[in-house]
C-alpha cells in the first residue's frame, strides 16, 4: 500500500469531487475530510487548538525552526503534521486544528469538557488563545483574500448565513457575522474550558508568545515531550521574528499553502501581515473599538485577561 502524506489525501479528496453539484460536493468532503482530521490527531504526538488566526502558523513556524537546524533540513519546508516525521521518524507528527469550523469540529467533540473517555484526551493538547478582536479582523482578511475556495465553502454551508467574501465589510464581518466577535469569544471560552479539562492540556497565550517568546515557546516544547537547549529555542525564535518571516514569505520561500505567497503586490494578502498586539485600534474609530473591547470586556472568561479594563 501506497505511503501517501496527509496532504496528498487532502488532495485526493478535493481534487475529485470538484465537478460534484456543491451540496453534493461540500458533503462528501465533510465526511472524508473529518475521517482525515480524525486519523491525524489520532496519529500526532502533539495536538495544537487554536483559532486560524492565532498565531499557530508562527509557532509552526519556530517548531519547524527546531528540527530543521537538529536535522539540516531546507527552511522552505514546514511542520503542518507528517511531513517531517516521514522521513525522519524521530521527529513527532503534530496535529494543529481549530476544533470547530465544519469537519475540523469533529477533534473538538472529542476533546470538549465532559466528553467520554477517548485516546486524545490523553494526548498533550495546547491551546492557543489571542485576543478575539484581533483575531476577527485578521480572520477578515484571510476569509476574503487568502482563504481556499475549498474551506471557505465548507465554511458558508456550515454557518446559517453564508458570508461573501467579495462585497462584506470588516466591520459587518467583525460585529455582525455568523463568524464575527460573538462567535469568536464564545470559541475562546469553549476552548479555555475544554483545555482546563484535559488532563495533559496546557493554555498558552498569543500575547504572552509575543512578549516573552523564548520562555514561552521552551514552555511549549516542554509540554511537547522535547527537548531542546534554551540556546536552540532563541535561535528558533530569532529565525520566527516578524520581518524575517515576512521577508521570507515575500521571496517566495514557502511552498506549503499555509505560508505561500499569494500575492506579492498586496501586503494584506500576507500570512504575516502585521502581528500586532491589539493592531485592531488602526482599524476602527474610537466608538467602534469601544463598543468591541464592552462585547468582550462583558463575554469573556476573565481568566483570558482580554479587554479587562475600559
Amino acid at each position: 500500500m501506497f505511503n501517501l502524506s496527509d496532504g496528498v489525501k487532502k488532495a485526493l479528496i478535493l481534487i475529485p469531487t470538484q465537478p460534484l453539484p456543491a451540496k453534493t460536493r461540500v458533503a462528501v468532503r465533510r465526511k472524508h475530510l473529518a475521517k482525515l482530521e480524525l486519523s491525524k490527531a489520532h496519529k500526532a504526538s502533539f495536538l495544537i487548538i487554536g483559532h486560524p488566526k492565532s498565531g499557530n502558523t508562527w509557532l509552526k513556524a519556530m517548531i519547524s525552526r527546531l528540527y530543521q537546524i537538529r536535522y539540516d533540513l531546507p527552511e522552505s519546508k514546514l511542520i503542518n503534521t507528517d511531513e517531517f516525521a516521514r522521513k525522519i521518524p524521530e521527529i513527532p507528527r503534530l496535529a494543529a486544528t481549530n476544533g470547530y469550523y465544519s469537519y475540523e469540529g469533529e477533534v473538538g467533540k472529542l476533546l470538549a469538557a465532559g466528553a467520554a473517555d477517548n485516546p486524545l484526551r490523553h494526548k498533550p493538547v495546547l491551546f492557543l488563545a489571542r485576543n478575539p478582536i484581533d483575531i476577527a479582523v485578521s480572520w477578515y482578511h484571510q476569509f476574503t483574500k487568502r482563504q481556499s475556495r475549498a474551506k471557505q465553502e465548507l465554511i458558508n454551508h456550515w454557518v446559517d448565513n453564508p458570508i461573501d467574501r467579495h462585497t462584506v465589510q470588516m466591520w459587518e464581518f467583525v460585529r455582525h457575522s455568523d463568524i464575527g466577535l460573538p462567535a469568536l469569544i464564545e470559541y475562546q471560552n469553549t476552548w479555555a474550558r475544554n483545555i482546563a479539562d484535559l488532563p495533559r492540556g496546557m493554555l498558552s497565550r498569543y500575547e504572552d508568545l509575543r512578549a516573552e517568546p523564548v520562555a514561552t515557546l521552551h514552555r511549549i516544547i516542554q509540554h511537547m515531550g522535547e527537548n531542546f537547549t534554551e540556546d536552540e529555542v532563541r535561535a528558533a525564535v530569532e529565525w520566527g521574528a516578524f520581518d524575517n518571516l515576512q521577508k521570507l514569505e515575500t521571496k517566495g520561500t514557502f511552498s506549503q499553502g499555509g505560508m505561500k505567497l499569494v500575492n506579492a503586490g498586496d501586503p494584506s494578502t500576507y500570512k504575516v501581515r502585521r502581528g500586532k498586539v491589539g493592531g485592531y485600534r488602526e482599524d476602527f474609530d474610537e466608538y467602534q473599538v469601544a463598543e468591541l473591547e464592552a462585547l468582550v470586556r462583558d463575554n469573556i472568561d476573565p481568566a483570558l485577561g482580554y479587554c479587562l479594563e475600559s
